[in-house]
């Protein structure tokens, strides 16, 4: 049990000593990804935008005070708004009205629809490639949502908290985002690339490695030298004249 706790602690101090000794590698394979992440996000990559606008809705009859019953169901049914928001109905009909070129699926996918815990309001938040298409797309469900959420839920009328707003920022993608993933990409493959050479090298470099795998003992060293390899090639060449 000692030996082998042993040579996990040396192969592992080995390794470290390897990935060490690389390091000024594996750091420049880090900054070159990260260069490279950095420049297909700024001028590759498509810059996609986000708007979004936001409803109150709350459950009460007309002409009737806001109780704290109200507020309850209100809050529980927020969960059947966002449904009845991204519901095949309204944006097949945002779909004709703007006359979009994307299907039900694909334009479901560039919308998404959040209740922030404890609250009434309703978040609709549409990513587009075109910041003004992306403001009129979130109104567009706004309106439509509004009028299918009166008919199905028999609500009188639905509040508009905020309207949507032209982006002026892109949501995506992330300039700094994609440099670190790149950077810590680059470094995961260099070092991988280092690890699985020195577990693949098997050649003896030492006497410690001598009496590790092999298990003898060396009695002797003899020093090599570039010098003495120098002086080798030299005879031969004279030998051969």
């Amino acid at each position: 049990m000692g030996n082998n706790d042993d040579a996990i602690e040396i192969n592992l101090g080995e390794l470290l000593a390897v990935l060490w000794g690389r390091a000024y590698l594996i750091v420049s394979a880090g900054i070159f990804f990260g260069l490279l992440f950095m420049f297909v996000s700024m001028f590759v990559l498509t810059p996609t935008y986000q708007s979004t606008t936001k409803i109150f809705i709350l459950n009460k009859e007309e002409g009737s005070s806001v109780t704290y019953n109200d507020v309850q169901i209100s809050t529980q049914l927020t969960q059947d708004y966002a449904q009845l928001i991204k519901s095949r109905y309204v944006l097949e009909e945002v779909i004709q009205r703007l006359k979009l070129e994307d299907d039900y699926k694909t334009f479901s996918q560039r919308v998404s629809i959040s209740t922030p815990d404890d609250t009434r309001i309703v978040e609709i938040r549409v990513t587009d490639e075109d910041p003004m298409m992306a403001m009129k797309t979130a109104n567009s469900i706004r309106e439509v949502a509004s009028e299918h959420i009166k008919n199905v839920m028999d609500i009188d009328a639905i509040n508009v908290v905020e309207t949507a707003n032209v982006p002026t920022e892109k949501a995506s993608p992330s300039i700094s985002r994609f440099s670190i993933i790149g950077g810590i990409l680059g470094i995961a493959v260099i070092s991988v690339f280092v690890i699985l050479g020195f577990l693949m090298d098997d050649t003896i470099k030492s006497s410690e490695d001598v009496e590790n795998y092999l298990g003898l003992s060396t009695l002797a060293l003899i020093p090599y030298t570039v010098e003495d390899t120098t002086d080798k090639s030299k005879k031969k060449r004279k030998s051969k004249k």
